[in-house]
């Protein structure tokens, strides 16, 4: 079993991509907040509450847990609206799996590496902003592809898509080609709404552990995981229909 520690790079559990927002917030609620109270001061509640959305949409909580070898977790919290078998998906040498999650308003932003490995490519696509929830926003919308060559026993290449929403309009990523990321390691954040999508390979023994609407946490849930053969080489079998079981525990 490796375990990995990701966390805030800010001293505060605060992602450090929100701070123009949250100051911009501070100055604008602030001063609102100050003149509706100073008229009569239940109408400064709503500010406050807004200031204080701000910024729980840019909280950077720690994440630690164990991984077991094959092991593909989370890319972002969210919930769970797709898993698709693909016949065949470009970059790809066979068929694919693609899960999809639904990032709210009020989840974590954070997106996170779902395997050890090193970026191959990164491949920015400009598009529309449909809602995130939309069959069809992965492909039409605005969005950002890692390419990752993973290390260890899981086949690759593995990729992950972020994906602008109806709301969000700026996809950060600080990953680029020859990056190396560890599992569970952040390597970006979508502002305010969006979708992340993880796209494997399928293989004879690929086993996808979530099912449809679950709710799951980055770096936390583990959503798929790929068969390690003994002696840890990767299985580049021919894959069969995929076992969608129970979710995986997560560790809080």
């Amino acid at each position: 079993m490796t375990a990995a520690l990701t966390g805030p790079r800010f001293p505060l559990p605060i992602a450090p991509e929100g701070l123009r927002e949250i100051a911009l917030s501070t100055i604008l609620l602030g001063a609102l907040a100050g003149v509706a109270g100073w008229l009569f001061w239940p109408a400064a509640v709503p500010f406050v509450v807004v200031w204080l959305w701000v910024l729980s949409f840019f909280r950077d909580p720690r994440r630690v847990r164990g991984y077991e070898p094959g092991d593909l977790c989370a890319p972002a919290d969210g919930t769970v609206t797709e898993i698709a078998e693909l016949p065949h998906y470009d970059g790809f040498d066979g068929p694919a799996i693609r899960i999809g999650v639904f990032l709210s308003l009020f989840n974590v932003h954070v997106n996170r590496a779902p395997c050890a490995g090193v970026v191959r490519t990164v491949t920015y696509k400009p598009g529309g902003f449909l809602d995130a929830r939309h069959p069809d926003s992965g492909r039409l919308n605005e969005s950002n592809a890692l390419l990752i060559d993973p290390g260890g026993p899981i086949p690759g290449p593995i990729e992950v898509r972020q994906v602008a929403g109806l709301v969000a309009r700026r996809i950060i990523c600080h990953a680029a080609p020859t990056t190396r990321l560890d599992i569970g390691e952040r390597f970006g954040l979508i502002k305010f709404g969006s979708r992340t999508e993880l796209i494997l390979p399928r293989r004879d023994g690929t086993e996808v552990l979530v099912r449809m609407g679950d709710k799951v946490r980055g770096g936390l849930t583990i959503l798929a995981r790929q068969r390690v053969t003994r002696g840890g080489e990767k299985d580049m079998g021919t894959a069969e229909p995929a076992r969608a079981g129970a979710t995986s525990a997560v560790t809080r």
